[in-house]
This record gives structure tokens, sequence and C-alpha cells, in this order.
């Protein structure tokens, strides 16, 4: 489903908080504040991910001169139980709160429902993206990390990072929502949970596809599409379906992601990184500031998402996935 938003509401400001390994990360300057402490110095990992979501929110208000009081809505999500850290942040910024699970896809998914809220006239600014916090995460759907658990070479590294933007009207010379398209579940299959890249490829390329016919675009008219936490494996794979569907070689020099990208050619962190953090951090930090200094004028961010569970996954289950999309244009 394909949504055109005529009022373009704009990408005001935003902020992207991450934990102390990544550092590590070839995105590193562009991240507003670098923790020293994977748990920011609470007793647990939840409750470390949840100040991680508030200390970004809180940076947002202070760029825009605003308070939480003049904030309509609250919009994101995470990756643990029932969102815990996300619903904690909630409690502590005391902003009308609308929870949003799509996994790793949910820093888009929560933009689009901003951007729709703001289209109706129902918001004036709202505060929307996601956040992942390794120990918690990898704990709750692979190995807890004192298990000492080798990894294959498909793995992908959790992050711990929360990125968010602030949507509101549209303004003049600012990033701005033009289009998104809701993706639709995609099961090709896959079980393997450490092997996610192969697994959201398929979601990738039907929602990617899906926006360019409805759209009437080709990959020529975006400066870059990039994805969100595909990996370096993951990646690959969605290059060649498009190759197999006849997309020249050129224009498969576009596609980016950034889980492949996050952690460079780092070779400890396998086939790149993953978490809703992810695509949430480098959205909200790079691919802004790509905007700002001029050097992009129209691209494509898709976020995807595997919806499993460790319930599902102990049943046996195959792993459907997502993908969502937002084009986003200068105002």
């Amino acid at each position: 489903m394909v949504i055109v938003f005529q009022s373009k509401p704009a990408l005001l400001a935003s902020a992207a908080v991450v934990g102390p390994l990544e550092k590590r990360s070839v995105f590193n300057t562009y991240f507003d504040k670098v923790l020293t402490d994977e748990r920011v110095d609470k007793k647990t990992n939840e409750k470390g991910g949840a100040r991680l979501i508030s200390e970004a929110c809180q940076l947002i208000l202070k760029k825009s001169n605003l308070n939480n009081l003049d904030i309509d809505y609250l919009l994101g999500g995470d990756l643990i139980n029932q969102m815990t850290p996300t619903n904690f942040a909630a409690r502590e910024l005391a902003i009308s709160f609308i929870g949003m699970f799509s996994a790793c896809a949910t820093s888009v998914s929560s933009i689009i429902i901003a951007g729709l809220l703001t289209e109706l006239g129902a918001s004036d600014f709202a505060i929307a993206g996601a956040s992942s916090q390794h120990n918690s995460v990898e704990r709750q759907f692979r190995y807890p990390v004192d298990y000492g658990g080798q990894k294959p070479a498909t793995a992908q590294w959790t992050v711990t990072a929360a990125g968010f933007v602030l949507v509101g009207k549209h303004q003049k010379k600012m990033p701005v929502l033009e289009a998104a398209t809701v993706g639709k579940v995609i099961d090709y299959g896959a079980t393997d949970p450490f092997h996610m890249g192969g697994a959201m490829a398929p979601a990738a390329f039907d929602t990617i596809q899906a926006h360019l016919q409805k759209r009437g675009q080709t990959i020529q008219d975006y400066d870059v599409i990039m994805t969100g936490d595909l990996g370096k494996i993951g990646l690959k794979i969605l290059i060649a379906m498009f190759a197999q569907s006849g997309v020249k070689k050129e224009d498969l020099a576009r596609f980016r992601d950034a889980g492949a990208e996050f952690y460079g050619e780092d070779s400890a962190f396998l086939a790149g990184a993953s978490g809703a953090g992810c695509s949430a951090a480098v959205y909200s930090s790079y691919m802004i500031e790509q905007f700002k200094t001029g050097r992009y004028q129209k691209v494509l961010l898709v976020a995807t998402g595997a919806l499993l569970s460790p319930l599902s996954f102990q049943q046996g289950e195959t792993i459907p996935c997502i993908a969502h999309a937002i084009e986003v244009g200068m105002g």
C-alpha cells in the first residue's frame, strides 16, 4: 500500500544515541551521543535501553526548543518482550504514546504513522523512532552474552542505539515525507535466526518494487535506496534479486544498507549490524545530515524486520518478514 503525503510533513529535528561499542561505527561522527556504559549506569539492560530512548528524545526537545507538553505523540518500539524499554521511556517522557512493533522495521513504520497523524491535522509535533540494546536482544533471541556462544558468518551484531525524529508540518529547506509504502508480510521459509539478512531480503525486494511501480518511478529517481539492516549478505541477495529482474548494473550501485556499512569492514561483526536501533540511528543522523549538506535531494529509506519470537522459533515456525519504506525529499 502506497501513501502519498499531500502536505509533505517535515523531519524537523533528529537525534541518535548509541552504546560504547558503536564508537567503532563508520557513522560515529554523525551520532549525537556515544555512551560510555552499555546499561547507561542502570541495574539492568532493559532499564538501560529505556534510558537510551529517553536521552534521544530529550535531545530532540532541546534541539527544537520544545518541551514534552509541546509534543502530541510519541511513537516507537523495540525488540524486547512487550516493548518494555520503550514503554518505560514513555512513562518518563509523559507524552501521549503509541507503541509500535515491526521488529527492525519499526524505525520506518513509526515515522509513517507520525506522518499520517500530521497529514490528518491530528498532530503538530510527533517524535517517532526505534531502539535496540545489544545484551537484552541477544539474550532474548539467541544466547545470553555470558554464555559465549559462537556465531556463524551469516550472523549480525545487534547494535545498542536509539534513533528518533521530530515530525511536524511542512517547512521549506527541510527533509520532508513525500510518500511511503507499507509492506506486506513475506515468508520464504527461512528458519535460521542467525541468518536474518537472507530472510528479510525478499521483503525488501517486494516493498521497493511495489513503491517504484505505484509511484511510476525507477531506481534512477533516487540518489540512494538505503535499506536497514540486511547486512552484507542480505544486501548481496537483494542486489541479485534486482539484477535478475533486469535492473542495470549502474543502477544497482544506488543500493546501500545501514547494517552492511555500520561497522565497516571489521570482521568481528561478521555480516554486519542489526537491531531496531540500527537503521533508526543511521537514518536519524547520517541520512538527515546528507540532506542538510545538499548531498541528497531524494532517498528511499527501507527498514526491514523479522517478525519472529522466541516462542515461534521454539515451535518450529518459519520467519515471516516485512519491510516499510519512506520516500524523503527536500522541501
